[in-house]
């Protein structure tokens, strides 16, 4: 993986006032590319919940039950599918994180939707940011969920914590990002929504044409 030549110290801190500032005048960027993305995707919406802490951001992750039909045992944002009768990607998120973790709507503050993320796996996925404030409680739906954890933001945000792999599958060589934390593996789409943030806090555009 290519390093950043700098440090931590060296970046601005990424606190609520930045983050606001960056939706209140976005930057045109383009997320990560999928490849094998086919055609009729089907419309969801994920929360990317940013929770205020007095040691910082963090972010707000779930891991899916192992038996889920649909990336079973991955990491992922709270979300899913748009349903008929949304409104929006906003109301589906918000729905959604509601049905599976508990979080109400009130607890949200929205900032904002990053460029929507396509996957190979048929998903035209929105994601929308928000700030969470305390106090907050979780109610886990226990059939789609398996735990909820917190991953600080400034460590989501280096760029040398995210790492790209490739894979061959039926001899196409194919490339996913990923970001190793704790006893957590965070890759696929959720790994790409994060580059994706990445890139809009900092404005920083980077191919990543070198991998690990």
């Amino acid at each position: 993986m290519k390093q950043d030549s700098s440090s931590a110290g060296d970046r601005p801190t990424i606190d609520p006032d930045r983050i606001r500032a960056c939706f209140a005048a976005p930057r045109l960027i383009l997320p990560p590319v999928e490849p094998g993305v086919p055609a009729g995707l089907r419309p969801a919406a994920v929360l990317v919940p940013l929770v205020v802490r007095e040691g910082g951001l963090t972010v707000l992750l779930t891991k899916r039950t192992d038996h889920l039909h649909h990336h079973p045992g991955q990491i992922s944002f709270p979300g899913g599918r748009v349903e008929a009768d949304d409104e929006s990607p906003i109301v589906a998120a918000l729905r959604e994180t509601a049905e599976e973790i508990g979080l109400q709507a009130d607890k949200v503050e929205l900032l904002g939707r990053l460029p929507d993320y396509q996957t190979g796996t048929g998903f035209n996925i929105t994601p929308v940011v928000g700030l969470i404030a305390r106090p907050f409680e979780l109610v886990l739906d226990e059939f789609e969920v398996a735990e909820a954890f917190e991953v600080p933001l400034e460590f989501l945000m280096d760029r040398r914590n995210q790492r790209l792999h490739s894979i061959v599958i039926e001899g196409h060589r194919r490339q996913y990002f990923a970001i190793p934390y704790d006893r957590h593996y965070i890759w696929g789409a959720t790994a790409g929504m994060l580059v994706t943030l990445r890139r809009f806090l900092t404005g920083e555009d980077d191919g990543f044409a070198e991998e690990d």
